[in-house]
């Protein structure tokens, strides 16, 4: 592996972390599968690239992004909660109407953001690196702050009482709590993660594709499960750095997997699928032999 490609794996690693946590949010906290991801990724990146080419700041545009995601995943939990549906269900609905909706608000199906400003722009005439040199330190940047407002809002009243909601919602309302309430924080939050990773990547990518949230809860969840096989989760501080450590694994493996080469045949990214799908296979069975040879991390 190339060290161009290195730090191409850390950059990608580091920004999907941040969608990663969104799923463990919904995931393992909440024990609430939600599917809407796919579509609140896009809609990050489409309306940090919108905004920006209308001539806004790139860092408000990361903003409402952000908050942008925040609404759609709001959506998600009152269909859930107050509409009765099915988790799963109103995230599919979610993801479908957001298909739509990242079209209008786009008015094309591709933003090239090349020759627009971005909030890499301000540090590489400060310091003068090269962008695939400052892009992941800025990207880490950003991770570590969000990693320490996580822990410690995960060990506040509220953040104890959505890790309840999730473990044991009938215990929670017995308490006098509302569940409600826990999952449409929750998930709400979850999905603003989501939007800001997928504001981040447009806007180190240069563009924004309607498409481009395809497979992203597969991403989300492979990051999860394989960081979990890994660390075991016994507390909220190992089970975050479980998601971080799963998300950079899963970019190593598929950056690796990419430049395999055996005489002609090679891996190309329409094998991406098939890479993550025995990545999971590995993740899933790793614990099982990790605690028969009596391997404690």
């Amino acid at each position: 592996m190339s060290f161009y490609a290195f730090l191409g794996a850390i950059e990608q690693g580091v920004v999907f972390a941040i969608m990663a946590l969104g799923v463990y949010l919904t995931f393992r906290v909440l024990d609430f599968p939600d599917l809407s991801v796919d579509g609140t990724f896009p809609l990050g990146a489409a309306v940090s690239a919108t905004l920006i080419v209308k001539g806004v700041n790139p860092y408000i545009s990361v903003v409402v992004a952000t908050f942008a995601g925040a609404v759609a995943g709001a959506i998600t939990a009152l269909l859930n909660t107050k509409l009765k549906i099915l988790h799963l269900l109103a995230g599919i609905l979610t993801m479908i109407a957001l298909y739509s909706i990242n079209l209008r608000i786009m008015g094309q199906p591709t933003i090239a953001l090349l020759g627009y400003d971005t909030i890499f722009t301000p540090f590489e005439n400060m310091f003068g690196l090269e962008k695939y040199i400052l892009t992941p330190i800025i990207f880490s940047i950003i991770l570590a702050i969000i990693t320490a407002i996580l822990i410690w809002f995960l060990h506040t009243d509220m953040g104890l009482a959505m890790r309840a909601t999730g473990d044991n919602p009938k215990m929670v309302k017995a308490q006098g709590a509302n569940t409600d309430r826990m999952v449409l924080f929750g998930v709400a939050t979850s999905n603003a993660l989501v939007a800001l990773s997928g504001a981040l990547v447009a806007q180190s990518q240069g563009s924004a594709d309607v498409n481009m949230g395809i497979g992203t809860i597969v991403a989300g969840l492979a990051s999860v499960i394989l960081g979990e096989a890994i660390i075991e989760d016994r507390t909220v501080l190992r089970a975050i750095f479980a998601v971080i450590i799963g998300s950079l694994l899963y970019r190593f493996a598929i950056a690796i997997a990419l430049s395999f080469r055996i005489g002609s045949f090679q891996m190309s990214p329409s094998d991406l699928n098939l890479i993550t799908a025995i990545l999971v296979t590995i993740a899933l069975v790793f614990p099982g032999i990790r605690k028969k040879m009596g391997i404690k991390i």
